[in-house]
């Protein structure tokens, strides 16, 4: 059975039923029109005894969203490729930030603007989903609380 919850932006944790799932700090910069990808930011933590799968990503505000690794190699050059599926261990968090795992919204459908915020769904391997609302901060945001 699919758990849905919307999880606010603040520091504040909401459950995800059975699914012992809880989101925290989500949060997007604003976009420069559409013709470049959109990216969110969120801390997923497992408060359960079972690990769990993100297997993806849903919302109408970008017809391609994904999990994407950031990696720097020896030479300092930084690339971006799909994460896959992530597993988060019983007791663990994982941190979608800025230089490493982050959620990219590829082809958006609308500007993403300061100050609105997006509905983003995160589906589980079990067949659970969480509902996050992710607000939109400024284009040269660093963190939640910018």
């Amino acid at each position: 059975m699919a758990a849905s919850m919307f999880a606010s932006s603040t520091a504040t944790p909401v459950e995800a039923g059975s699914e012992d799932v809880v989101v925290e700090d989500a949060w997007a910069r604003a976009s420069i029109g559409v013709n470049r990808p959109g990216v969110a930011y969120m801390t997923i933590r497992n408060t359960g005894d079972e690990a769990v799968i993100l297997t993806g990503l849903r919302t109408d505000l970008a017809m391609m969203p994904d999990i994407h690794q950031t990696s720097t190699n020896a030479d300092g050059v930084s690339s971006m490729a799909p994460a896959g599926e992530i597993e988060i261990a019983p007791g663990e968090s994982v941190s979608l930030e800025p230089g490493g795992l982050h959620a990219m919204l590829m082809r958006l459908q609308r500007p993403m603007a300061k100050g609105e915020s997006f509905s983003l769904t995160l589906d589980f391997s079990d067949g659970g989903e969480i509902v996050v609302e992710v607000p939109i901060l400024g284009i040269a945001a660093r963190g939640p609380e910018s």
